[in-house]
């Protein structure tokens, strides 16, 4: 699972066609985080159709209403790839065997590799390309488009996206104004978990900036647990903790000037976010495991390593978005009492709002693929994903009472009363050379800082030389 979730950065510019954001003022950058952190900042408690082609109201199989019209699709057949494994593919397929009941037609879901735009070249290449893939990464959705794989998406999809979908997510679908991408799923990723007991034990609290994050790794500390689990071996989460702290102590205009490469790796302010960063992976005593044992943990242990192991986890705290509760739902933790969340601290003046999202986009054009797409965008495809939890959709027409528990329902409010004020993660708008490949870019350089914490000059170098190859400049 990627996060998939990779990520959306509340603050984004509405009202470009293209994936770059555009920079918004503090202010409205405050009132976005205000919007998500106030709803999180309490302790969360978890709580087809007829043969002429129509779906009547109520004929959703799933017993729900249907609110989009599909045609009837018999004898066709798709192939859906995406990244994800586990529970996250199974909730999806239950999304795609619903599509089939309404239609008739055969879907399979291809499991696809990191990173994607890879995975797909080679099957494009072998004349095998999947119908629809699910993209994370903005910058993938246009690598599709200038590589000329990426089809339209036609007026059925466009008219769902208008009536389900903020402009501003409209527009991070769009290439040069057309759009091609339905985003399906949405992430709030300014968030960290707590073992509840741990905290109890230890006598913390939630904490609202960072310096108090620090205080409560302390206490946690000094308790007996460590602080910090931290999924090391997936370089995307560590390009999550860069792009919280960095968002919320540089600030959104220079994040959006980052995030275009229009300033070096080497600023000032890299320097400043690094070296904040090392306040906690500089302490090899706070990461469970060390630096060597978070290298080689992969995200999903990360998590669950945090809610296991009675009073005595391997570590109190993980980082990472909404989607955390599918990995918590495989211990015997229940979200809202024994697993716990709180915003991701503030560093600067406000608490930063990230999120992220894959949109789904044709590749082989046809009816079946157009319908797919058109389903995808609709209330009812979310409908079936969202009872399930661990997921959440910008489709703002979702009705909140569909996700299952209090703490599902207060992130998707957020989200969608976001609107369009938000960012997308810094690294999915990147090249996907720099912002998105196992063992370069981004994830490597982030990586090797996370064994060496202390050479911040030898990271921003790194970085900036990945990212001037990436983006040709």
């Amino acid at each position: 699972m990627r996060r998939t979730s990779r990520t959306i950065r509340a603050h984004r510019s509405s009202g470009t066609p293209t994936a770059t954001a555009t920079p918004r003022t503090r202010r409205a950058v405050r009132a976005a985080a205000a919007v998500v952190a106030g709803v999180l900042a309490v302790s969360l408690t978890a709580c087809g159709g007829d043969d002429d082609g129509s779906d009547e109201p109520g004929g959703g199989t799933d017993g729900t209403a249907s609110t989009v019209t599909l045609p009837r699709l018999d004898g066709q057949s798709l192939e859906v790839a995406a990244v994800w494994t586990g529970t996250e593919q199974a909730h999806f397929k239950k999304v795609l065997a619903e599509f089939e009941k309404r239609t008739g037609a055969k879907v399979t879901f291809v499991p696809a590799q990191d990173p994607i735009v890879n995975f797909l070249g080679s099957k494009i290449a072998g004349g095998a390309p999947p119908d629809v893939a699910l993209l994370p990464q903005p910058g993938a959705v246009k690598q599709a488009v200038e590589k000329g794989w990426a089809k339209p998406l036609g007026a059925e999809a466009q008219a769902e996206l208008e009536k389900n979908y903020s402009q501003g997510w409209q527009d991070i679908g769009s290439v040069d104004g057309t759009p091609y991408g339905v985003y399906y799923k949405a992430a709030n990723k300014s968030l960290i978990w707590y073992n509840a007991q741990v905290f109890e034990n230890a006598g913390a609290s939630e904490p609202a900036t960072w310096q108090d994050l620090l205080s409560t790794a302390r206490t946690v500390y000094d308790s007996g647990v460590t602080p910090f689990s931290v999924g090391g071996a997936d370089g995307w989460t560590l390009t999550d903790w860069f792009e919280n702290i960095y968002l919320s102590q540089a600030g959104p205009e220079k994040y959006d000037r980052l995030a275009a490469h229009e300033i070096k790796w080497t600023d000032p302010s890299v320097k400043d976010a690094l070296t904040t960063l090392a306040e906690i992976w500089g302490k090899p005593e706070y990461l469970a495991g060390g630096p060597d044992g978070a290298l080689q943990t992969e995200f999903p242990a990360s998590v669950t390593q945090t809610f296991t192991g009675g009073d005595q986890p391997e570590a109190g705290m993980v980082y990472e978005g909404d989607f955390v509760q599918v990995n918590i739902g495989e211990t015997e933790a229940e979200v809202g009492t024994d697993a716990k969340v709180f915003p991701f601290p503030a560093v600067g003046d406000s608490p930063p709002v990230v999120s992220g999202g894959d949109a789904a986009v044709i590749l082989e054009d046809s009816k079946a693929a157009q319908a797919l797409a058109t389903f995808l965008a609709s209330p009812d495809a979310a409908g079936v994903q969202a009872k399930l939890g661990g997921y959440l959709s910008p489709n703002r027409n979702v009705p909140n009472s569909a996700y299952p528990n209090e703490v599902q329902r207060k992130m998707a409010r957020a989200l969608v009363d976001a609107g369009d004020d938000f960012r997308f993660d810094m690294s999915d708008q990147a090249p996907q050379a720099f912002g998105g490949t196992p063992g370069k870019g981004e994830w490597k350089a982030l990586q090797d800082f996370l064994k060496n914490p202390k050479d911040i000059a030898g990271a921003q170098r790194q970085l900036e030389a990945g990212a001037a190859a990436a983006y040709g400049n």
